[in-house]
């Protein structure tokens, strides 16, 4: 479906078509017209199917110029996601000059306060911080007419269930709530049930929760050969930008060493990195400065980085959920992408609640052989060397080119020149890779075992998640607090994990809103 054919203004068009949009993605096709009709939207799709524009251009379309008060607040997980959000609406709402601010944990608050006297008219935030500006008051919410919680699930994953609820408390009962999530876990619909008035749920089936564009593969081998294995498929698969998944912070500089040891160009994002090592990273991994990132599902949450063509899950994750937001990275805006999970013998459970979760079968994938990975390194330089041979000036160096050919045979050369861009002598460099705990067995139909941390992660060296500890006092009321890690008070990826196990859902004052009823389309 066009946009055209979705009751959005000519000045929106406009704009959509400078921003290179063509036709709306079924997510957008679905939630556009029941947002700009003033309707309550669950919206569930995968990552990567545009639901930044699905809330983004019905709120622009909506939005009063002449209203200097925050009309429309997006929710997000991360910092990226939030810094991601932040420019597509500033594109997306340029020409109507719609002020976007955003506002973000690791990052100086005073800047921030200074940015938010311009008045902005969507306000793009973490939860944590966000409170932040609420209790200072440099930020009033109280005339917000839209409020979005995007990637809700990572959200609630994250422990920031509490943070949410305080935000919400803070809007007018009578706004409008988008809640948009790549899956539908019962806690999310409880939310809708909570804080939205007679929700519509868009559906999108279980069979797409992972495109058909993404080519699912699993290698099993012993966990000490994962390392090898993976290093073996880099060098046949060569891929021109990939995502290597870590379960812990330690796994993930452990891997970046031994990537860049092996003669890799690969960094680690995960969240102890200050903001500006963090931003340094996705800049270099952005322009191609580096080619494979290894990061920890909390860190690469809500990255949008365009050519990743693999991904790498050196740790199955934990909730099958998470696999799915992982792929996402790949097989986007109608472009290929592979995925291959690497799969010790008692992880097999959690790859069979992966396919049960996805409806799909991953593929079998044979490990490379050493020759054939040297084989496969050798092509790829080859590569190099067209390249390298097109940029030489010989004239500059021809008396050492005439030595060489004089003393050496062309094929010499050729095999010299090959071997070292293919810095064939790092590929069997050793690395020792730490044995992480084990994944607990899983229990049942694909149901994840108990997850003692209250975010299915496990306690052993895992990346702690956002969110308060079980015996913390739970301040909602807009008093001060402090949150440990984060510059000026923020609370950083990685500084609180919950460990009591409970539920997650807390009501923290306020009356909620008691409609019930659901209205579920599916996506035909």
């Amino acid at each position: 479906m066009k946009f055209s054919e979705l009751g959005l203004s000519q000045d929106i068009l406009d704009a959509i078509v400078t921003h290179g949009y063509v036709e709306a993605t079924p997510i957008q096709e679905n939630t556009i017209p029941l947002t700009l009709a003033g309707k309550d939207v669950i919206g569930q799709a995968q990552t990567g199917t545009g639901k930044t524009a699905a809330f983004g251009l019905p709120i622009l379309e909506h939005i009063d110029l002449d209203n200097k008060n925050i009309q429309a607040l997006i929710v997000s997980p991360t910092r990226e996601l939030a810094i991601q959000t932040a420019d597509e609406l500033k594109k997306l709402g340029h020409d109507k000059h719609v002020d976007v601010q955003v506002v973000f944990g690791g990052a100086d608050i005073r800047r921030q306060i200074q940015n938010l006297k311009s008045r902005p008219q969507i306000l793009v935030g973490t939860p944590g911080r966000l409170l932040d500006h609420i209790n200072r008051k440099t930020v009033k919410i109280d005339q917000v007419k839209t409020l979005v919680l995007d990637e809700a699930d990572e959200m609630l994953n994250m422990g920031f269930l509490d943070d949410i609820e305080a935000i919400i408390n803070n809007t007018p009962a009578d706004r409008q709530t988008l809640l948009f999530s790549a899956t539908m876990p019962p806690a999310i619909k409880r939310i809708g049930v909570k804080f939205m008035t007679n929700p519509e749920h868009i559906q999108i089936e279980a069979k797409e929760l992972t495109t058909d564009l993404v080519d699912q593969y699993f290698v099993r081998m012993r966990e000490n050969e994962k390392f090898d294995t993976m290093t073996r498929i880099f060098d046949v698969q060569a891929p021109k930008l990939a995502i290597v998944f870590g379960r812990t912070k330690r796994r993930v500089e452990e891997l970046s060493r031994g990537l860049e040891a092996r003669g890799y160009h690969a960094a680690g994002l995960h969240g102890d990195l200050t903001q500006q090592m963090r931003s340094r990273v996705l800049a270099q991994f952005k322009s191609h400065e580096i080619n494979i990132l290894v990061a920890t599902d909390v860190a690469a949450r809500g990255l949008d980085v365009k050519d990743v063509s693999h991904v790498y899950n050196f740790d199955i994750p934990q909730d099958p959920e998470s696999y799915v937001h992982r792929i996402g990275r790949t097989g986007r805006a109608g472009a290929k992408g592979v995925s291959v999970t690497l799969v010790a013998p008692n992880e097999m459970d959690y790859l069979r609640g992966v396919e049960e979760l996805t409806k799909k079968r991953m593929t079998p994938l044979q490990p490379a052989t050493l020759q054939e990975a040297r084989i496969g390194k050798i092509k790829n330089a080859a590569d190099e060397v067209s390249k390298l041979v097109n940029t030489v000036d010989v004239d500059e160096i021809q008396s050492e080119v005439e030595k060489l050919t004089n003393q050496y045979s062309a094929e010499q050369l050729a095999a010299a020149l090959l071997s070292s861009v293919a810095d064939l002598a790092k590929q069997n460099t050793p690395v020792e890779i730490t044995r992480e705990r084990p994944l607990p067995r899983r229990r049942g139909n694909g149901g994840s075992s108990s997850r003692r941390n209250g975010n299915g992660g496990s306690r052993g060296g895992s990346e702690r998640r956002g969110g308060y500890r079980g015996n913390r006092d739970r301040r909602s009321n807009g008093g001060p607090r402090r949150e440990g890690g984060g510059a000026n008070g923020e609370r950083r990826f990685g500084d609180y994990k919950r460990r009591d196990g409970r539920s997650t859902e807390r009501r923290t004052g306020g009356a909620p809103r008691q409609h019930r009823e659901f209205t579920v389309r599916e996506k035909d």
